[in-house]
């Protein structure tokens, strides 16, 4: 019993002291492809008023990725099958302005920034991640989404059906 206890105590030890390693589908991601899901979100804006400032003048949606981009397993899988692949960013770079609110845990976010995100967080009332805003030039709310299965070309069409109820 003794035994039993300590095991179950070491393994609470180990989960609330916080993985080094992202469980995706199952499987312990690498580092590597943690790093590489954290790159894959480079080209997305982090600013909100220059997001907002684009969107207006090239009159564009904006996509809000909410993302723990360093540990939520969703949000890396969605990065992997849909924000990282070429025809996510060639449909992305004529129809979107792309906005990142990010809220890693092995990444320290600038302080302005973390506010922002915690202010647009409460803003838009998500309550977990990925949530995936659509909106309009002003921020109003258009949509909203997550993970959706099936890889770009399948995002790409559900992102035109939530634009589509706009009109």
């Amino acid at each position: 019993m003794k035994k039993r206890a300590l095991i179950v105590g070491s393994l609470l030890v180990v989960v609330f002291a916080g993985c080094k390693d992202v469980v995706v589908g199952g499987a312990i991601a690498e580092k590597a492809v943690v790093e590489e899901t954290v790159t894959a979100h480079a080209d997305w804006l982090t600013d909100f008023a220059a997001a907002t400032k684009l969107a207006t003048e090239k009159n564009l949606p904006i996509l809000v990725d909410f993302s723990g981009s360093d540990w939520c397993g969703w949000c890396i899988k969605l990065d992997n099958e849909v924000f990282s692949k070429d025809e996510f960013a060639k449909y992305a770079k004529d129809n979107l302005v792309l906005f990142m609110a990010d809220f890693p845990r092995r990444t320290k976010l600038a302080p302005e920034l973390s506010k922002q995100n915690q202010e647009l967080m409460q803003r838009y009332g998500v309550r977990g991640f990925p949530t995936v805003l659509v909106l309009d030039a002003a921020g109003k709310q258009i949509g909203r989404t997550g993970y959706q299965p099936g890889g770009p070309e399948k995002y790409i069409e559900h992102i035109k059906e939530i634009l589509a109820k706009k009109k």
